[in-house]
């Protein structure tokens, strides 16, 4: 069967060929029938876990509220009838909000987040909330507090985090596309890991409001499709100036589905020589290689820039991702929503028994090491000095942007990794984000894109990074990389 795409499903919705409650009645039968719990930690489980809870009730209602415009001759929305997952980061009226934690269990918010009132005013129909890393913080949706997400290409992997389950959803045919988002990595890292398209737009394109914060200077909501046009179509849908947040831009928002039609002979394509150093995969240089001769084939010059600062995007995301958790996650003590530990008696005891029985071990983790870079006689060395080396990234960024127009580099130095493989091992696990985490400390945005498989049918991702606002551009390089021969 040919997997659906926005365009597809819209042309069969407006045509009257099918109907949009037929396109969500199928998805939630698929995702009843396959989706299932993940089950134990062992190769053979067949449940994938993308899902952890499904909107029927919404979802049916505005799905026939589509049919009925179609019926009327309305003009409808760009993403009319479009079965759409989002990831539970994100308050959707009606459904849980969790962030995969259980400190939040049960907590049922009374407003929509700004990008999924977006999508459910353009058309979209809302299926139900993703599996992710607990608060957003993995990179393999191993940490979820309601178990792990299996890569759907291959079970006995992991889907990439935090936004594991919603590429995985997109990946197995249970969305069309669906929202994610991404502070270190986590859109551009499991869209690479499971074969989809994720779209990382720039610091303050996409309204935040309604987004359970993990990190608030790094935090953005981004879509995951098939294809890289419904990623421009999703893109146009979500970007604006939102006035309920204060860091959304103001700046215009084009037309990134015309951009696409725009030729890339005579655009500059940077190299960053730190980003193909040692670690590495062979076959993930290889398949980038290709990717760098198609664009010189297509007329793009293909040059060398330097970001010299590379080596310390690690050590500085993690001292300001962590600082920031710290401050952000201080809300969720068991005094106004979620969970409580019913056994304390004392306040404070209150506090203490909450967080411990809420958060799973690697928001604990981080919670630490930002309290502790936050904290007197130690806030000059580490936080204060990690905002200075950001800045220093963010020049690399902004100086080779001046010799060329779009980056290209590898997301990730591995294909996606076996489950378990490296949860023992933080540090091995904070390294998979070596490639993506400078592109969000810097503000710019980045796509990850399908560029073939391993020799073990793995997938392999291309990272292109573009120009801050200049989502256009880079998805137009991103969509003849798609078209190329793998």
């Amino acid at each position: 069967m040919e997997l659906l795409t926005i365009d597809s499903v819209r042309t069969a919705v407006t045509g009257g060929t099918k109907t949009a409650v037929a396109f969500a009645e199928e998805h939630f039968a698929r995702i009843v029938a396959e989706d299932g719990p993940a089950g134990p930690d062992s190769p053979d489980a067949k449940g994938i876990n993308s899902y952890l809870t499904l909107s029927r009730e919404r979802a049916l209602a505005q799905a026939a509220k589509v049919d009925a415009a179609v019926a009327a001759g309305e003009t409808l929305g760009p993403l009319a009838g479009v079965p759409i997952g989002i990831k539970d980061v994100l308050t959707m009226v009606g459904s849980a909000a969790t962030a995969g934690s259980r400190i939040l269990e049960g907590y049922r918010p009374p407003y929509d987040a700004t990008a999924v009132a977006k999508l459910e005013a353009a058309g979209a129909v809302l299926l139900g909330k993703l599996n992710c890393d607990e608060f957003a913080m993995g990179s393999s949706n191993e940490n979820s507090a309601y178990g792990l997400v299996r890569n759907p290409r291959a079970l006995d992997r992991v889907p990439g985090g935090s936004s594991g389950g919603s590429a995985a959803a997109v990946a197995a045919d249970f969305a069309v596309a669906t929202l994610g988002t991404d502070t270190g990595g986590s859109i551009r890292q499991p869209a690479a890991f499971c074969g989809v398209v994720g779209v990382l737009p720039t610091y303050g394109r996409v309204s935040r409001y309604g987004l359970i914060a993990f990190a608030s200077s790094l935090d953005r909501v981004g879509p995951f499709t098939r294809t890289v046009k419904d990623a421009a179509t999703m893109l146009e849908v979500l970007a604006g100036k939102d006035e309920r947040d204060a860091t959304s831009s103001d700046k215009a928002v084009g037309s990134y589905v015309s951009d696409l039609e725009k030729p890339v002979a005579g655009l500059r394509v940077g190299v960053p020589a730190e980003y193909f150093g040692e670690g590495l995969d062979s076959e993930i240089r290889a398949a980038i290689e290709r990717v760098l001769d198609g664009l010189r084939a297509l007329g793009c010059v293909v040059q060398p820039v330097s970001l010299p600062h590379t080596k310390y995007a690690v050590p500085t995301y993690y001292v300001i991702a962590t600082a920031e958790a710290s401050s952000n996650l201080s809300r969720f003590d068991g005094v106004r929503f979620g969970l409580r530990a019913e056994e304390a008696n004392t306040l404070s005891a209150m506090y203490r028994r909450t967080r411990d029985a809420g958060f799973g071990p690697e928001v604990k983790r981080r919670i630490l090491l930002g309290t502790y870079a936050l904290s007197a006689g130690y806030y000059d060395a580490y936080y204060k000095k990690a905002q200075q080396v950001r800045t220093l990234l963010t020049r690399d960024f902004l100086t080779a942007f001046e010799q060329v127009d779009v980056i290209v580099s590898p997301v990730t130095p591995t294909p996606a990794f076996k489950l378990g493989e490296k949860t023992d091992d933080p540090v091995k696990m904070y390294l998979e984000d070596i490639y993506s985490v400078a592109a969000s400390l810097a503000g710019i945005c980045g796509v990850s894109v399908p560029c073939g498989n391993t020799k073990d049918g793995l997938p392999i991702g291309v990272q292109i990074m573009g120009k801050h606002f200049d989502e256009g551009t880079m998805l137009r390089v991103a969509a003849v990389v798609e078209d190329l021969e793998f």
